[in-house]
């Protein structure tokens, strides 16, 4: 009989020829003993032991994040993690049933693409996530940050001119520097400092919060390379309620083995599009073994042949979320 801790414990041996195996015993397991998925599903019509390969599962919208506990089994949570949004707007919550399994999780799958952050100087300026305590980007960043060795890794809240300071005195240091930043401060220190990072590898983890007008993503990537003169900029796809983070470079993402990404009819949420074309991102989180791995988000995307996804932007009907990417 599977468990929680055999699901997890299982995770470092998925591979793309074990994922559907995996994933389809771990939505049988939450078919039946998260109570919400359960009543989901059965809403749909749909007999779980019906289902027999991963494009037949029910994936649940994200929006109930916001109106129910989403739980596999009972137990009591560690730390709840909560989505930003603007004053009076209802948040998604995530309850996490073992801070050190997220923040270990997000290290491997951070060390898996960007190197060992033990020689790493990891800076964060990510001042509107940095304000609340619930942010799951700022518990995994953190988490990064204390697994340095080096004295320059923070956070920076709004202090502009000692980040620029740092970053400068980092140019020749032998370790690599990472700069994690959320857009809207990212565009405030472009504006403000004409600076050579071409040295820094940028991880941009969008998000106006309505704190400026949206623009593009070619028009962002376009003035931070011109203004502080970065060569690539990466981007972080990984929200409240997911455990699993995909990392891309120049707006093209690849997903780690813990996650798959799904690109479904914009018209039809039960049908799959053909490569290449835009639709509804649904992700698979084999990492969400206490709440639900199977999740429908108000994200647009498509995915390519090589198994890249580019997200695209949002529904025009769903809310403003904190770690919301823009339009290419």
């Amino acid at each position: 009989m599977p468990d929680a801790k055999s699901f997890l414990q299982s995770l470092s041996k998925i591979n793309q020829y074990n994922f559907e195996t995996h994933a389809l015993e771990l939505f049988h397991w939450q078919a039946k003993y998260n109570p919400v998925y359960r009543t989901y599903i059965e809403e749909l019509g749909v007999s779980s032991q019906q289902i027999h390969s991963l494009s037949a599962i029910p994936f649940l919208p994200i929006s109930f994040f916001k109106q129910h506990c989403i739980k596999t089994n009972e137990w009591k949570a560690e730390k709840v993690f909560e989505s930003s949004g603007t004053t009076g707007m209802q948040t998604s919550k995530h309850f996490v049933k073992d801070l050190n399994f997220y923040q270990v999780h997000s290290k491997k799958l951070f060390e898996e693409v960007f190197g060992s952050t033990k020689d790493m100087h990891i800076l964060a300026l990510l001042p509107s996530y940095l304000e609340r305590g619930t942010s799951s980007l700022v518990g995994m960043v953190s988490h990064l940050i204390e697994s340095t060795n080096s004295p320059y890794s923070g956070f920076y809240l709004h202090n502009y001119q000692q980040l620029a300071d740092t970053l400068i005195g980092l140019k020749n240091n032998p370790g690599k520097t990472i700069l994690f930043g959320v857009t809207f401060a990212l565009l405030d220190l472009a504006e403000q400092f004409d600076l050579d990072l071409s040295y820094v590898t940028l991880i941009e983890t969008g998000g106006m919060k309505g704190r400026r007008e949206e623009i593009t993503r070619g028009e962002l990537y376009k003035m931070l390379k011109t203004r502080l003169n970065f060569k690539d900029i990466y981007s972080e796809y990984g929200m409240t309620e997911l455990l699993s983070q995909a990392y891309g470079k120049n707006g093209s993402f690849k997903a780690p083995g813990s996650m798959e990404i799904f690109i479904r009819e914009v018209n039809d949420p039960f049908s799959f599009t053909t490569i290449g074309k835009t639709g509804g991102v649904n992700v698979v989180d084999l990492a969400n073994v206490h709440t639900c791995a199977f999740i429908e988000t108000q994200d647009l995307g498509r995915k390519f042949e090589d198994g890249t996804f580019e997200v695209l932007g949002r529904f025009d009907n769903s809310e403003l979320r904190g770690c919301n990417l823009l339009v290419s």
